[in-house]
């Protein structure tokens, strides 16, 4: 084979053994085969439904590759939870304890096999992880950072057999990384003054990983049942789903989030029947203020995500007067429920929350099918419609147009649906900015709100909108209020917030918001430029300015004053004089 013939790839490589095989083949040979085939048929299933591919199996070393690196780290820690729970069922002494090693790097591929030092680098990361632990290469690292929720703690450069280089490595932490407010933020959240509530991810119980999404969904719907109501403080899905998977306390768990009840429970599903438990718990006391376990048919999971949450409003309006219920939430349509639309809904759902290109193509085949066995499920119809938009925010369509109006179409059946859908308003709000239809993006950014008051991303999103409107300081007042109803507040309320900052002229305060954000687009890093040139420190401004550049060659003060569409003449020329006097070019000159 010459050197022409070799066929070479990309690739995340996850390498993965058993802690202590020799010695647990020692004690007992065929018990430990057992047990060892049974969790690599686990861990197999668990690869591929992480779209990763098996490349060797041999002994007790399993060695697989993942065309996405978020993909492969989410795969390993599902292994590892799994496992872990596994292991509770057996004796001490029996307890098989896998360590995964991720690489990213250049591989060789062959017959189906691939070779070289990335998969070498692969199992020296193994070999330093922990029993039950993952350990991660710099380059994982730096792809996943601020992708995945997680804690990283940097092991440093690491000298390992056989590679001549050294290895900066990571350790995958056991909880949700720890995002930080603003200082000025976290000093003054405080407990609400009505009824606050923090719904935890429903525990799936079901002993099948693939169920995973159906307790997602039920929580979810259960917050959204919440946040319809305005005498409560419901935070948000982001804030919660941190703690998925994670062995949590309640009392630390409504520290974090400043919230008085805290819910939790589970959902075990055996064929057409599922039990759902719950416990409603002030955490103020420890006590349990509701608990209840329900046994039903499968198709009554609608009506008991209606229960739970008419009992909880019922058991909070104790501690803060009458509560009451908007006379119709959602059209449930229970008498024409269909599970399999349900389900296909919901793993649309879930690739779609993964934000690259590959799965927003997933997700948009399986909302389609879900559309296809029920035309008239609307929130089908919402889901698609962003993935849509999603194509032409981020650039991964070459006729945006079309996307547009696809989007469109999709949003507008939606709401001929349901038009009681607070999400359906905010799609068709995004479409409307996306298109200069400003009073018709007013409108449903305020029916979105009206229906739902607690909507934090909708609240984040209506903020930016309000800067970009005449209305900064509004707008950061948004925002401020949507990062308190969601803590663990993605990246994008920063930017946000920056941008808000800078229109109101709080200059000092979109510096401190945006030197916070994790991965700066061209347009946050052209508001830090500007922020720092209008506050007269021009060594940082000019600084920022060429980072701006490094993101974007291609950009100028026209193209980034384009993509803010200021209404208002002052403020558009308040932006473009800051961009222009921390030295952004007026067009590119590469």
């Amino acid at each position: 084979m010459t050197t022409q013939d070799v066929k070479r790839k990309l690739t995340a490589i996850l390498s993965a053994d058993v802690e202590g095989y020799s010695r647990l083949m020692e004690e007992d040979e065929a018990a430990t085969v057992q047990t060892l085939t049974s969790y690599r048929e686990t861990i197999i299933s668990l690869i591929q439904q992480h779209r990763g591919r098996v490349v060797d199996s041999p002994g007790d070393n399993l060695l697989s590759e993942f065309v996405s690196v978020v993909d492969a780290v989410q795969c390993a820690v599902t292994v590892q939870k799994e496992i872990k729970n596994r292991n509770d069922e057996l004796p001490e002494n029996r307890r098989m304890q896998f360590r995964i090693g991720i690489n990213l790097g250049d591989v060789i591929q062959e017959n189906g096999r691939i070779y070289g030092e990335g998969v070498n680098i692969a199992a020296r990361l193994e070999a330093l992880a922990d029993p039950g632990g993952i350990t991660i290469s710099g380059d994982v690292f730096r792809q996943v950072d601020g992708k995945i929720d997680l804690a990283f703690e940097d092991l440093g450069e690491q000298k390992v057999k056989n590679i001549q280089k050294s290895l900066q490595v990571y350790r995958v932490g056991h909880g949700p990384k720890k995002k930080r407010l603003p200082s000025a933020d976290r000093a003054a959240l405080e407990l609400p003054d009505k009824p606050s509530i923090a719904v935890l991810p429903f525990d799936n119980m079901s002993g099948d990983p693939s169920q995973e999404f159906l307790a997602d969904g039920l929580t979810e719907d259960i917050i959204t049942d919440l946040s319809w109501f305005r005498d409560l403080f419901v935070i948000a899905r982001n804030s919660t789903f941190t703690y998925k998977g994670k062995p949590v306390k309640v009392q630390e768990v409504a520290e974090d989030l400043r919230v008085r009840f805290v819910l939790e429970g589970s959902l075990q599903r055996s064929a057409d029947r599922v039990r759902i438990t719950a416990q409603l718990i002030d955490a103020t006391t420890g006590e349990h203020v509701w608990a209840d376990r329900y046994d039903r048919n499968i198709s009554d999971i609608f009506v008991l995500q209606d229960e739970v949450t008419e009992k909880i409003v019922g058991n909070l309006s104790g501690y803060h007067g009458k509560l009451t219920r908007i006379e119709k939430l959602r059209a449930r349509q229970q008498e024409s429920f269909n599970l399999k639309v349900y389900e296909t809904y919901l793993q649309g759902i879930e690739h779609k929350h993964r934000f690259t290109k590959e799965n927003n193509l997933i997700a948009r085949k399986l909302l389609e099918q879900a559309i296809g066995l029920d035309p008239g499920y609307a929130r089908a119809h919402i889901a698609l419609a962003w993935t849509y938009l999603f194509e032409v925010w981020w650039g991964w369509t070459d006729e945006p147009q079309q996307a547009i109006e696809q989007a469109f179409e999709a949003a507008h059946k939606a709401a001929s649906l349901d038009e009681w859908d607070a999400e359906c308003h905010w799609v068709m709000a995004d479409l409307c900015v996306a298109t200069r239809q400003f009073e018709k993006a007013v409108a449903e950014y305020n029916r979105a709100l009206e229906l739902n008051p607690n909507f934090a991303d909708v609240l984040a999103d209506w903020g930016i909108c309000l800067a970009r409107l005449g209305r900064a300081e509004e707008g950061v007042e948004s925002i401020r209020k949507a990062m308190r109803l969601n803590p663990n507040y993605p990246d994008w309320y920063n930017q946000f917030l920056g941008g808000a900052n800078y229109a109101a002229r709080q200059y000092e305060e979109a510096i401190s918001v945006l030197k916070t954000v994790k991965q700066h687009t061209r347009v946050s890093s052209a508001y830090l430029a500007s922020s720092y040139a209008q506050l007269g420190r021009m060594k940082e401004a000019s600084a920022e300015a060429a980072e701006t550049l490094n993101l974007d060659p291609q950009t100028g003060v026209s193209s980034i004053s384009n993509i803010e569409y200021y209404t208002e003449t002052a403020d558009r020329d308040h932006f473009e004089a800051g961009m222009r006097k921390a030295g952004l070019p007026e067009e590119s000159t590469s």
